[in-house]
């Protein structure tokens, strides 16, 4: 009988790797948590015209890579191919709107793409977004921009460009569309490149193919056809950023690959990732909420990469510090000191000190490499004549230096050398 693997364009993640990951997730929400953004969490799966209507039919997230299914129930949900859509939906519902504004979210988790497996580029991946909903405000766009800065940068990354454009607002852009359809319809284009000018142009300039970019060079770009609003604002996010001190670079042509967007757009981009340059990335959707049947209710937003992140570390040659393992492995010799040192381990972990022990009765020897393999720096060994005497061998495992200790005061003692 043969043996199941991870589905194509998945994996499994195992520890120790694991650790950098939830390091990394927690330094992307450091910034946001104290910044005044709650934690949101909605289901991983939704109805298929959620995305469909909030996304857009015309994306390649909706054509081709969405994991749609039917139920038992005859109900049509989707695996969640990006996070927006689902918490617009979520804020909607729960009628977050009502309350003080803005309405700020962050959110982490799994999202689904049937996409070609690359390295940085699964069908599985992970993400951590943040949305702030319910207020027009060029600041809060230069905010949110701000914040996923900070987080790159704490994590020790200092090659990570940060791409800006305006798409001008759902009035304006229409100028810029039959300006666009006009030198598009001029292109040596496939067929299917062609029907996607006439349903959505913009969906053209995201597209990756060497070929099509080639022919690009000459496009007329959005911001000649901003309206005075949209510059307004545009002109505002840009002052922000520079007075908190982010760094841009103008990208006239970017285009984020989800047709909700609007106005403010933006791109995270490391060069040490090849082709697969963006890290994370996002923008502003006024018009989301009443495309998805809610309210006006304008938003800005982004997600973050925590695969391309991993990797971007990696080419950055950036050690992440994971959460610390076991300080304390206990080594008992014996059925009565394995009783015993469970009771002491557990009297540690109440402390917060992190604390394990050799399970299924192992020898001293395969004990005490389990407490190395464990990068504890101390261990705890007893047989029955240390607890004959009321003491526990107390083994600094970085000197392999020893000593007994009451049993009573072992607690203690750990918990002041752990402080020192």
């Amino acid at each position: 009988m043969s043996t199941f693997s991870a589905p194509k364009g998945t994996f499994d993640l195992l520890p120790p790797d694991s650790e950098a990951v939830l390091a990394v997730r927690a330094a992307m929400a450091a910034p946001l948590r104290t910044a005044g953004y709650g934690y949101i969490e909605t289901p991983v799966f939704e109805d298929t015209a959620l995305f469909e209507r909030g996304v857009g039919e015309s994306t390649d997230v909706v054509s081709k890579e969405m994991y749609s299914f039917v139920t038992r129930g005859d109900d049509h949900v989707t695996l969640r191919p990006e996070g927006t859509a689902g918490v617009v939906r979520a804020a909607i519902q729960h009628r977050l709107y009502a309350g003080t504004l803005p309405v700020k979210l962050w959110y982490s988790g799994s999202f689904f793409r049937y996409e070609r497996p690359q390295a940085g580029r699964y069908r599985h991946f992970s993400q951590v977004g943040a949305e702030a909903l319910g207020v027009d405000d060029p600041a809060l766009d230069a905010e949110l921009i701000a914040l996923a800065m900070r987080a790159y940068a704490d994590l020790g990354l200092t090659r990570v460009r940060l791409l800006l454009n305006s798409l001008g607002c759902r009035e304006c852009r229409p100028v810029y569309r039959a300006a666009l359809q006009e030198f598009l319809r001029g292109l040596d284009l496939d067929e299917d490149t062609r029907r996607r000018v006439e349903i959505n142009p913009l969906r053209v300039l995201d597209d990756k193919r060497p070929q099509v970019q080639a022919q690009l060079t000459d496009a007329p770009v959005v911001g000649d056809s901003l309206d005075e609003a949209c510059r307004a604002h545009y002109d505002a996010v840009r002052a922000t950023l520079s007075d908190l001190g982010v760094q841009w670079e103008e990208a006239p042509r970017l285009v984020r690959g989800l047709d909700y967007y609007t106005r403010t757009t933006f791109e995270f981009q490391h060069d040490g990732l090849g082709a697969q340059s963006a890290v994370g990335g996002g923008g502003r959707y006024d018009g989301l909420s009443e495309d998805v049947g809610g309210p006006p209710m304008p938003g800005v937003g982004w997600a973050l990469g925590v695969d391309r992140t991993l990797l971007a570390l990696k080419a950055e040659g950036v050690e992440v510090a994971g959460v610390a393992g076991v300080q304390v492995f206990a080594v008992p010799l014996g059925a009565e000191a394995k009783q015993r040192l469970i009771s002491v381990v557990d009297a540690l972990r109440r402390r917060g000190i992190a604390a394990d022990v050799a399970y299924g009765d192992r020898g001293l020897k395969g004990a005490m490499k389990a407490a190395d393999r464990s990068g504890a720096r101390w261990a705890l060994v007893a047989g029955d004549r240390d607890l004959a005497d009321g003491v526990v061998q107390l083994k600094d495992l970085t000197s392999a230096e020893q000593e007994p200790v009451p049993l009573s005061e072992v607690v203690d003692q750990l918990e002041k050398r752990l402080q020192q």
